[in-house]
């Protein structure tokens, strides 16, 4: 393209952070010898899907995070980047410290849980006094519907500085995570994004498995985006055939170029940058039938948009 990406969706691999809430729930509730397992009896899983992409054994993080960060400025000299997005970094004080060392480079966005304690104000610090310039959230790790009232302070924070709010819905984690919860459905948040229309909530991975949920929750709330992260192998278990870029012809055909964000959900080395995920994804846009000033929308100008780079 004869424009430099946006990955709006990367994840900065942290040493010691590596284990995620939903590992940590199920320990907690079963025990550790069942989750080993499940993740034993689930492994072919991960070895077809690795193997389906090319992608190799995945490394422990570096010890130290100024080696990560020199290899990801290695990939986006090589993959013509221009920013990278890092919607998680082991903690909003971390993540802080690694975007203000490269903050030509790199983003952040804030990622607690908004239900701890002073999230709201966990919000407000994130983004006045430590740079990071969005907020991450996964909907089916949290320990309330996430359109719980009590939330409202956290919903205004985020409007008041206008803010990206990225929220994971659908299945979380590879096979042996988790498909069931209260919010699991994209249309959880309708109610919040109706009643806080100048909030951009930014959904990924096309809805990971609920398509039509999100379509619909689009349609009717100017304000919600949707990003395109991620193998998005979800496609694989519909009740009806369906392709990546099919997805892109329906949130293209619905909401326009406008409100469609690229993603990769990069986050761990040697696989670094996907490249496999950004060639497949521009492949599709360009035989969908998009225009060149489309695609820099989708892979670049949007996200800008919203965080408003340009200013």
């Amino acid at each position: 393209m004869e424009f430099k990406l946006i990955d709006s969706h990367v994840h900065f691999d942290v040493k010691g952070f590596a284990i995620v809430e939903i590992e940590k729930r199920y320990i907690e509730e079963y025990g550790k010898e069942k989750w080993l397992k499940l993740q034993a009896k689930n492994e072919y899983q991960s070895k077809k899907w690795a193997q389906a992409w090319g992608f190799p054994q995945r490394e422990p993080a570096d010890d130290d995070v100024k080696t990560t960060c020199v290899r990801w400025l290695e990939e986006m000299k090589k993959h013509n980047i221009e920013k990278l997005i890092f919607v998680t970094g082991g903690s909003n004080e971390i993540l802080s410290r690694i975007i203000a060392s490269y903050p030509e480079h790199f983003i952040g966005y804030a990622h607690h849980n908004p239900f701890e304690r002073a999230a709201a104000e966990k919000l407000e610090l994130a983004i006045a006094e430590q740079g990071l310039k969005g907020y991450k959230i996964i909907a089916p790790d949290l320990p309330g519907r996430i359109n719980d009232i009590s939330l409202e302070p956290v919903w205004k924070t985020a409007e008041k500085h206008q803010i990206p709010v990225l929220i994971h819905f659908g299945i979380l984690g590879a096979a042996g995570g988790l498909a069931s919860h209260a919010n699991i459905n994209p249309m959880m948040i309708h109610d919040v994004a109706r009643a806080h229309p100048d909030i951009s909530f930014i959904i990924p991975h096309f809805g990971c498995g609920y398509p039509q949920e999100l379509l619909q929750l689009a349609w009717v709330c100017p304000n919600i985006y949707v990003d395109t992260s991620g193998s998005n192998q979800w496609v694989r278990w519909m009740p009806y055939p369906l392709t990546i870029k099919e997805l892109f012809k329906k949130y293209y055909e619905t909401i326009g170029p406008e409100r469609i964000i690229f993603g990769t959900d990069s986050e761990w080395f040697p696989r670094g940058f996907v490249r496999q995920y950004y060639d497949e994804q521009r492949k599709d846009c360009i035989e969908a039938g998009m225009n060149q000033e489309e695609l820099k929308l989708i892979f670049r100008g949007n996200i800008a948009r919203l965080l408003r780079l340009e200013e």
